[in-house]
């Protein structure tokens, strides 16, 4: 399987290029293609969109209004592009190709406001200018914030789901919004426009905005999660879940009483780690029952937490969804879980002593060593 980065490469860039000179006949296509490949292998994925970001600056014209309608007549004419079939084809530009483009207008085009916000709805629409919209939030953000609240209305799901993607304050690989982050209130409005919008891809994107929000105002999150789920449809209840799953892993008992989780009025009667031993790759197992002390039914939500260990013997807790359920007044609830210990790129693991820990609505029932060892050991 090739590299991701490979979407930038000779074939697509040419294609591009291909695209560009039939909107500008003295377009340079060679100079262009030369350019946007030079030492293309030693590149990654990013470097590869910044260099042809570099080359439509350097080929397109300095005016960057007619460099607008270049850009504006290469993009593919369907509008309702699926993620999935997302791609450069002799019809027009969109997928990953678009990510450059929008850079592009992210860079340039802060003097021409209006127009630089119509080349990104259309962009959006053909892949996503979630990232370019963050400098113009940036460097304006009453104006477009404005724009993108009318973004909310519009018919296509994709320039729906640009309003809130694009206005997450954290916002994964994309520059921070520090203004939102202390403040979030101006994102409410836009949210609650989105909340029932048709297309889960929009609903996550808002999910995803409140999860934002809650890492700096648990408690703001909370309160809008308890009058969103008066009179809530299956499908934004969960979003509210969706939006609050960081709340619930911490265990923040006013959103989880939001969500109608009130302490949990269990025992546990057993819990059993069945691979006290655990070599790199393989994974913990472990065996969990409880009973339910309470005289009415309750509403649980059991997570695990794997405490790793550190460099420098302390541990590092991390937080894993497991299950919800219902458990019967007096009821009695066992089950198993494994947990898979392989290499990621987010974690490095050392050997020695590990916890796992049992958490039912945010309240710890326990917690069990295991051993993990990095090498197999031979017979």
């Amino acid at each position: 399987m090739e590299p991701f980065k490979e979407v930038f490469n000779l074939k697509s860039i040419s294609k591009m290029a291909e695209h560009l000179k039939a909107q500008q006949s003295d377009f340079d296509r060679e100079g262009f293609i030369a350019f946007a490949t030079k030492d293309l292998s030693k590149l990654e994925l990013k470097q590869r969109s910044g260099r042809i970001t570099e080359a439509l600056y350097k080929y397109l014209p300095e005016d960057f209004s007619r460099a607008a309608n270049i850009l504006l007549g290469i993009l593919n004419p369907d509008e309702n592009i699926s993620i999935s079939d997302q791609g450069t084809s002799d019809k027009g530009v969109s997928g990953w190709l678009v990510m450059p483009m929008c850079d592009y207008v992210a860079f340039y085009g802060k003097e021409h406001f209006h127009l630089s916000m119509e080349l990104l709805k259309e962009m959006t629409k053909r892949s996503s200018s979630e990232f370019a919209i963050r400098h113009f939030l940036l460097s304006a953000p009453a104006v477009t914030l404005a724009e993108i609240m009318n973004w909310a209305d519009d018919k296509n799901y994709h320039v729906r789901r640009l309003a809130s993607e694009g206005s997450r304050p954290r916002l994964p690989w994309a520059m921070q919004l520090p203004d939102f982050i202390k403040n979030p209130a101006p994102l409410f409005p836009l949210l609650e426009k989105l909340r029932d919008d048709p297309e889960e891809y929009v609903r996550r994107s808002v999910a995803n905005n409140l999860n934002d929000i809650a890492k700096d105002h648990p408690d703001l999150v909370a309160d809008i999660a308890k009058k969103w789920m008066k009179g809530a449809s299956k499908e934004r209840q969960k979003l509210i879940r969706h939006a609050c799953r960081t709340l619930i892993k911490s265990g923040h008992k006013k959103c989880l009483e939001a969500l109608g989780y009130k302490d949990a009025q269990v025992e546990l009667i057993d819990f059993r780690v069945l691979t006290p031993s655990v070599i790199y790759g393989e994974g913990v197992e472990f065996e969990v029952t409880m009973t339910s002390e309470s005289d009415e039914d309750q509403a649980l939500i059991l997570d695990y937490v794997v405490h790793h260990r550190k460099a420098n013997g302390g541990t590092s807790p991390k937080v894993f969804k497991w299950k919800t359920f219902k458990l019967a007044a007096g009821e009695k609830h066992e089950t198993r879980k494994r947990h898979n210990i392989k290499p990621i790129t987010t974690r490095r693991y050392y050997p020695g002593l590990h916890q796992v820990e049992i958490i039912a609505n945010g309240k710890s029932l326990g917690r069990k060593d295991f051993e993990l060892v990095m090498e197999e050991v031979s017979a």
